[in-house]
């Protein structure tokens, strides 16, 4: 397994795992080019996080990324990473949906947990994928937060955990249901929905009471350990069909 590994955002432990390993910055293009091409890479999957703000804060573009970036009539992250993947395409390095080894891992439709959402959260739950879905038309963010069928805080660019501290500030001690959705047209090869066990931990900290998630378009790590953290919490997770 050849790796390029992103300095500003991979692991060390990648160390270990990877039968070649290649550093390079964020903003290195026409290196990584070049390391697939010696190395012979035909397909190629993103793996792991890149945070939206260290795209636009800490990038420093090479030329060939910089071309990117000035034929870009909107830099919104998804037009930034389609255009990274169009020029890959262009030198013979296709871009495989990054689900496509974690099948297993995403959500399934129903309800998660041992706790079913009751009236309240329901009536949250169906209010926030109605502003979701238009977050995420607009390209914007992935995940709301909604506390009695009104709207607390819409993510932008910091992150679903950040955005539900944000609402837990404004909220007082309200019971807070969080809403993340994937995009209508999602592309599956990059930015793909994520829960893990720090958003649970999170939301029992800033009293979320309620999890929404669309189903077979959000990855779900470390389950087991997750529904055992959201169980002792109280917190129900809730898988809905995508789109709907």
């Amino acid at each position: 397994m050849v790796v390029a590994a992103i300095r500003e955002e991979a692991s060390p432990e990648l160390e270990t795992r990877a039968s070649s390993l290649h550093w390079l910055g964020l903003g290195e293009l026409s290196r990584l080019i070049k390391v697939f091409k010696q190395e012979g890479v035909k397909r190629a999957v993103m793996a792991g996080q890149i945070r939206h703000n260290q795209i636009f804060s800490s990038i420093r573009p090479d030329w060939k990324l910089l071309q990117v970036l000035m034929s870009l009539r909107e830099k919104n992250t998804d037009a930034l990473i389609g255009a990274v993947a169009k020029v890959l395409s262009q030198e013979g390095i296709e871009l495989e949906n990054s689900t496509l080894f974690l099948q297993p891992l995403l959500a399934e439709e129903g309800v998660l947990t041992l706790r079913t959402p009751n009236e309240d959260e329901l009536h949250n739950i169906a209010y926030g994928l109605k502003i979701a879905r238009e977050l995420g038309r607009l390209d914007l963010g992935q995940s709301v937060v909604v506390a009695g069928q009104a709207c607390v805080a819409l993510e932008a660019m910091e992150g679903t955990d950040a955005v539900i501290r944000r609402a837990a500030q404004l909220a007082k001690g309200q019971p807070l249901t969080v809403v993340k959705v994937a995009k209508k047209a999602q592309d599956m090869r990059f930015d793909v929905p994520v829960i893990g066990i720090p958003t649970i931990e999170t939301m029992r900290e800033c009293g979320a009471t309620a999890l929404s998630i669309d189903a077979a378009k959000t990855l779900v790590f470390d389950r087991e350990q997750l529904l055992a953290t959201a169980n002792e919490a109280g917190i129900t997770i809730v898988g809905t069909v995508a789109g709907a």
